[in-house]
This record gives C-alpha cells, sequence and structure tokens, in this order.
C-alpha cells in the first residue's frame, strides 16, 4: 500500500471514528462504571469484532448481507435486540453487593473482565451496516498491484490505532468532565444517557435498510 494511499485511508476512518457510535457510548459507560482503564478491554472486545469482520469482508460476506435481504434482515433485529437489551439492562440495574473499590477508587464488579469483553465484542457486531459499511469503504483503498492480505492487514492495524487512540481519548475526556460535577450524580447522568442512546441506536438499527 503506498504511503499516500494509506494517509487518504486513515483520514476517512479517523473522521469516521470521531463520530459516536454504540462502541464509543459503550467505553464511556464502562469508563464511568468500572474506571477508565477498563476501557481497554471495551476496545479489546470491538477490536477482536472488527478483525472478524475485515476477515469477512476479504472473504466478500459483506456483499453477500447486502444482497440478501433475509441475512440482512436476521442480523438488524438480533443486533437491534441486543443493543436495546443492555441499554435496558444498564438502565434498570440497581447497585448490589457485587461491586467493590479498586485501588484507584473506581467501582468495579467482581469476575467482570470477561462479561466487559464480551459485551463489547457483541456490541461490534450488532449493527449489520457496519460489514455493509466495511465491504464499501475498505476495497476502494486495494491496490490490484499488491497483495490483498497485505494490504487488509495494513488497514486493520491502521484501525486498531485509530480506534484505540480516539476511544481512549473520550474516556479520558470524559473523566476530565466528570472532576467539575458530584461524581455520584455525574456517574448517573451519564450511565443514563449512555445506556439510553444504545436502545435507541438499537431502534434505528432494526428500523434501517441496506441503504
Amino acid at each position: 500500500m503506498d504511503i499516500h494511499v494509506w494517509l487518504m485511508f486513515f483520514l476517512a476512518y479517523f473522521v469516521t471514528t470521531l463520530a459516536p457510535g454504540p462502541n464509543v457510548f459503550l467505553v464511556l459507560k464502562n469508563s464511568i462504571k468500572f474506571g477508565w482503564k477498563y476501557s481497554f478491554i471495551t476496545i479489546f472486545g470491538n477490536l477482536l469484532c472488527q478483525f472478524l469482520i475485515v476477515c469477512m469482508v476479504a472473504l466478500g460476506f459483506g456483499v453477500l448481507l447486502q444482497s440478501s435481504p433475509t441475512w440482512f434482515l436476521y442480523a438488524k433485529v438480533i443486533g437491534g435486540s441486543y443493543l436495546i437489551y443492555i441499554g435496558l439492562k444498564s438502565l434498570l440495574s440497581k447497585k448490589n453487593s457485587s461491586f467493590h473499590i479498586d485501588n484507584n477508587g473506581a467501582s468495579v464488579k467482581k469476575n467482570t473482565t470477561f462479561s466487559i469483553f464480551l459485551e463489547a465484542f457483541l456490541v461490534s457486531a450488532s449493527n449489520p451496516k457496519t460489514v455493509i459499511f466495511l465491504s464499501a469503504f475498505l476495497p476502494q483503498f486495494i491496490d490490484v498491484n499488491h497483495s490483498a492480505n497485505e494490504q487488509f492487514l495494513i488497514m486493520f492495524l491502521t484501525i486498531c490505532l485509530i480506534v484505540t487512540v480516539v476511544h481512549i481519548g473520550y474516556s479520558i475526556g470524559i473523566h476530565h468532565i466528570k472532576k467539575y460535577f458530584s461524581e455520584k450524580k455525574f456517574n448517573s447522568y451519564v450511565s443514563k444517557i449512555t445506556s439510553s442512546v444504545l436502545v435507541l441506536m438499537g431502534i434505528a438499527v432494526l428500523s434501517s435498510n441496506k441503504s
């Protein structure tokens, strides 16, 4: 991949990632609830799913999803329902004894690392339009004179860099804003907002089409 092509891909994907989506709001929710360091677990779950999606795009699955109304319907019903589920679950959850305070003062749920990772993975996989978007987006930067697999790998590593920097930036930013407000009320407000947005995004996925 030529450097100027890579730079165009970097800038295009960076701008796309800046727009808050379900993954960003999940990072914010988990960052406020468990501490900003736990954002890395959320990001890892997201990126693992992104890796699988890039592999699917390379194999042409995105074209199949885009051309098959039935597969798209199944994917959006499952994905949209899951976003609504985790949003409502967070909105309706109550504090309980399964939480403790870690050395940094963050509220952390016991044995929850895997559940954070799995939730992030499933949220990233919840929107079938992500596959369709990447199926249309990534091939535009492929040079037919070079190995396609190597170029997909370069683009995925670039995605990892961009997603990590942007999402950690959001996480650190929300914690800086947090200093100016009452911690308890701020945590509650952010949790309600992010959870409500996830519900709305789930509804949007359910009502979406392939265009």
